[in-house]
């Protein structure tokens, strides 16, 4: 209500006595001059007394809306001036013009007339693509908002709730699942005083670390420990980068009973369930990675690594493999006819895994196929072919992906053997298309792993694909025998994965060897499969001969900007970069097509290259990994690599 509203509200009831007044007189004179005198006196004092009033009234509220009115532009200029909530004014030129008083005494300086932009760095660049932002001065955090037409900016204080916020954060719970890799192995042949002694050990050492960092640790078997913590210790842990991994493998070691583990981590929920198998999900991606390892995963899918320093060790019983080599039977005896795929440009080791696997499939009188596309045909694998074309039975057995895609019906079993990822794959609409799907591999498990598998057998402790495929062999009937030039091809793709017998070679990778050689494995063969051509061995010498030695026994070699490489030739490279004196790791970056540079990695297990190419968008072994760059020169591309493989010696020496 206005100023004059309220005056009429004022002089209405006079009004009305007034009109009564009147109306009390005239009917006075009506009756009698007596009464009319009177009524005639009362009028004229009723008159005055209300313009009396009425006068004084709006004296008083002229005086109380004055009063008023000051008082409210008093509290507003306050309000800008005092109240927490920052205003800046500024200029056509974007600097300060006016600031209030409660920015102004956060500041602490005086800052008319400056850039905004210097006082607060791009924080109109920042404001062009949102409506509001957060920002930290000091000790304050605010969130700023801008009004382009006044050209005024605002910030509000969200110190406090932004503590209230970190707190809430730093307190959410987490679940740790803590596994010891080789308990079992380690323990199976000790005696009671032995065991108790590593026992003791090892719970002294998890002990002293959850004290240190205030978890809370419960051993529930004799491998394996639940812990629960939050948030702000994750953090501390992560800062050490889990030390715990090396404190009880240097201690167990040092009893002459070397022991690893494993942590699955789960965070980003609340809900106890959910983390709970968050937390057994990472466990599960830290052994199929080859343990001595954390993998830590958040609700939204991100998944941390950290460790994986060490070989994964050989297992010393064979049960395993006979328990999926009787399970891979079922299953294939369930479906009506086997498809065997491998990954991109396969090498020999899945090509010889494919044929263990067809041969499994011929073992109990199924129908098998292996996928291979001319495309994916190199140098090794053509005289490959040559040899199997004369083997008609052997010949049939390789489709394209295209018949294979005609072949497979619902009830088809798919293999898919020394790869897990499905867009590494031959074809990943075959992939797709399976009802009915099997996953063998050799290498350390990524993010990314086929869906819905009716069985998966990854051991990264074995030295390739070829090596588990022979194991599986072992336990199938032996109504159907391999095949000398079967044999062969497996043995060759044992060979190539360990460098002759050189790399992730264990007591189990010979007994294979040892089986295929029994089978008519010829070794001369062998080495015809894996003879080079003269253009080849030139290429690869050339870039060798690129090759810089960096810290840490770090070599890289890298090939001519204009040429394309192929992967094997590139692979080779770094292998022979492994023999040279005083090198540990080796990476040849080279081009692979017009607009992808890959890179492969070789170690000799001190140096985690799986790790340097995962941080690369790769993977593969803690000893041989590769990955490839899209869009990339090759010279951007070993600045990339150099500032990895910094990055990863800071954190080892930290």
């Amino acid at each position: 209500m206005n100023r004059q509203s309220v005056k009429k509200a004022l002089i209405f009831p006079y009004i009305i006595m007034m009109v009564l007044a009147l109306a009390l007189l005239v009917l006075s004179f009506l009756n009698s001059i007596f009464w009319a005198i009177i009524a005639t006196v009362i009028t004229v004092v009723l008159f005055a007394a209300s313009v009396y009033f009425i006068r004084t009234s709006f004296a008083k509220l002229d005086l109380y809306i004055g009063s008023l009115a000051g008082r409210i532009t008093k509290s507003k200029t306050s309000a800008v001036s005092d109240l927490p909530i920052g205003v800046i004014l500024l200029d056509k030129n974007y600097n300060i013009e006016w600031i209030n008083n409660f920015i102004s005494r956060r500041l602490e300086r005086d800052v008319l007339n400056e850039p905004i932009n210097e006082i607060f760095p791009n924080i109109l660049k920042r404001l062009e693509n949102t409506q509001e932002v957060e920002i930290e001065e000091g000790s304050y955090k605010y969130k700023v908002t801008y009004t382009e037409n006044e050209k005024s900016i605002y910030l509000f204080d969200i110190t406090e709730t932004s503590r209230v916020y970190e707190l809430y954060e730093n307190e959410k719970p987490i679940i740790a699942t803590i596994f010891l890799d080789n308990y079992d192995e380690i323990t199976q042949n000790m005696n009671d005083s032995q065991r108790s002694e590593v026992n003791s050990l090892i719970t002294n050492v998890i002990n002293d670390w959850s004290t240190r960092y205030e978890l809370y640790v419960k051993r529930y078997s004799s491998d394996q420990f639940i812990g629960l913590l939050n948030n702000s210790i994750l953090e501390d842990i992560e800062a050490s980068k889990f030390n715990l991994l090396d404190d009880l493998r240097d201690k167990t070691r040092e009893i002459g009973h070397p022991l690893t583990l494993s942590i699955g981590i789960g965070e980003g929920s609340e809900n106890l369930i959910e983390l709970g198998e968050l937390s057994q999900s990472s466990l599960d991606l830290a052994l199929g990675r080859g343990g001595d390892q954390v993998a830590i995963k958040n609700f939204n899918g991100n998944v941390r690594f950290y460790g994986g320093k060490t070989d994964p060790m050989e297992k010393r019983t064979r049960v395993r493999a006979r328990v999926i080599s009787h399970a891979l039977r079922d299953i294939l005896i369930e479906g009506d006819k086997v498809i065997i795929m491998g990954h991109k440009s396969p090498d020999m080791d899945a090509i010889g895994a494919a044929i263990g696997v067809s041969r499994i499939a011929k073992m109990n009188n199924l129908e098998s196929y292996i996928v291979l596309n001319d495309s994916d045909i190199d140098d090794t694998l053509q005289r490959v072919m040559r040899e199997i074309d004369e083997k008609p039975d052997l010949k049939e057995r390789f489709i394209t992906s295209e018949e294979a895609w005609h072949e497979m019906t619902s009830r088809t079993t798919l293999v898919v053997v020394d790869t897990h990822k499905p867009e590494l794959v031959i074809d990943e609409n075959l992939l797709n298309k399976a009802n009915r799907k099997v996953v063998i591999d050799h290498h350390r498990r990524g993010e990314s792993i086929i869906s819905s598998p009716l069985l998966v057998y990854m051991e990264p402790y074995a030295s390739s694909t070829a090596e588990l495929v022979t194991e599986l062999l072992e336990y199938q009937p032996t109504e159907h025998r391999l095949t000398r030039i079967e044999s062969t091809i497996m043995l060759a793709g044992i060979i190539v994965d360990t460098r002759n017998f050189t790399l992730r070679t264990g007591s189990r990778t010979f007994d294979a060897a040892s089986f295929l050689r029994s089978h008519g494995a010829d070794t001369i063969l062998c080495q015809h499969f894996l003879k080079d051509d003269i253009d080849t061995y030139i290429k690869r010498s050339d870039l060798i001969k690129t090759v810089k030695l960096f810290r840490g026994g770090v070599a890289i070699a890298h090939g001519d900007e204009e040429q394309i490489y192929h992967p094997v030739t590139v692979a080779q490279a770094a292998d022979e970069l492994l023999g040279l004196e005083g090198v540990e790791a080796s990476y040849v970056v080279a081009k692979r097509s017009e607009d992808t540079v890959g890179i492969s990695a070789r170690s000799l297990g001190e140096v985690n290259v799986q790790l340097t190419m995962e941080a690369l968008g790769g993977g593969g072994h803690l000893s041989n990994a590769a990955t490839q760059i899209k869009d990339s020169t090759v010279e951007e591309a070993i600045e990339k690599l150099i500032e990895v493989v910094e990055t990863d010696e800071e954190g080892v020496e930290e």
